[in-house]
């Protein structure tokens, strides 16, 4: 549940999903979210498990559950040394691995590594959002202001269809499936041609 965590500053700061995107994940999940491995005391999301800096480390914990939502740090934690991309991984890992269905609200970045690795060829599908200046709530309080980054709702799992008729709403829905197992982003000054 920490976006825009980047500097001494924001790490201080509880910044939470918007309360529109927590219902909808809600509806999504049947009403029953069981991990938030992102979650801090502002938390709105009301995971049957949240792990919390710094008594738990989100990315350390078990993600063995059935239904997750990632709102991660959207920058790099130097105390740590993470970034958004191991968030990204474990995401991925969690639906390879458990079957889990996995939620995550993140920057749109589509020339990222972690865009190239963890979403395009591994995720379902994802929803742009439309808010050009998504409004994350800053400890518990809806402040106004908007984040600098267009956001998207990223989601691993089976049920596309479901996915699509709770996100439409929101944003561009596009199915990711086809693209499963392929190598996205291949440099094309790297390419040896014949």
């Amino acid at each position: 549940m920490t976006a825009g965590r980047s500097n001494a500053d924001s790490l201080s700061q509880g910044w939470c999903t918007p309360p529109k995107y927590v219902r909808a994940i809600h509806d999504f999940f049947g009403g029953v979210v069981a991990l938030d491995p992102c979650s801090n005391r502002y938390s709105i999301i009301g995971a049957e498990v949240e792990y919390s800096l710094p008594t738990s480390d989100g990315l350390i914990e078990s993600w063995k559950y059935p239904s997750i939502f990632v709102n991660p740090p959207y920058g790099r934690d130097r105390e740590r040394g993470t970034t958004i991309r191991d968030w990204l991984r474990r995401c991925a890992e969690s639906h390879e691995q458990y079957g889990s269905e996995v939620l995550a609200l993140v920057p749109v970045a589509t020339n990222t590594r972690h865009w190239k690795e963890f979403i395009f060829g591994a995720a379902t599908a994802v929803s742009f959002l439309y808010d050009t200046r998504l409004r994350f709530l800053e400890n518990g309080k809806d402040v106004g202001k908007g984040a600098p980054m267009s956001c998207a709702m990223v989601y691993w799992g089976e049920n596309y269809e479901r996915f699509e008729s709770t996100f439409i709403c929101f944003g561009a829905v596009i199915d990711l499936r086809h693209l499963r197992g392929k190598i996205i982003g291949t440099d094309i000054n790297q390419m040896t041609f014949l």
